[in-house]
């Protein structure tokens, strides 16, 4: 230790050419290196998982055609109604169901899409499953 005695009281050397950095600069030269640049989020995406779209039996779709059909006997009356409908996911195979409660406005009989009085769209051929309070008991009863 006695070899470092002639500097060890010495005052910590400043440039006077350069800025003093700050504390929190010097400890960004030290943060970690992220070499694989978005590997974090790819991970996450993998991981996210997605729905498959069921394919509806002769029964169910039966039923999905007479709800369908008494709606759009009603339609002038805007009925609301509660549709479960998949979404397909943008990025991977697969999807999500989702909910969704409004009030019918219009049919598009050419692309097959139930238009909400809310400028909601949904394509009827998404749709797995219709509920309404305006629906008569008969649907319920199956």
């Amino acid at each position: 230790m006695e070899k470092y005695n002639d500097i060890i009281n010495l005052p910590h050397y400043q440039s006077k050419k350069r800025p003093h950095m700050s504390i929190y600069d010097r400890a960004a030269q030290f943060s970690p290196f992220a070499a694989l640049t978005g590997h974090d989020e790819a991970i996450k995406e993998t991981a996210r998982l997605t729905d498959k779209k069921t394919e509806l039996s002769e029964t169910t779709k039966t039923i999905l055609d007479e709800k369908f059909s008494f709606i759009m006997e009603h339609i002038y009356n805007q009925p609301e109604i509660t549709v479960t409908y998949f979404i397909p996911d943008t990025l991977k195979s697969g999807g999500m169901y989702v909910d969704y409660t409004g009030c019918v406005k219009k049919y598009d009989y050419h692309n097959r899409i139930l238009h909400f009085t809310d400028n909601t769209e949904i394509k009827v051929d998404d749709i797995m499953e219709i509920e309404s309070e305006f629906f008569p008991k008969v649907f319920d009863m199956r």
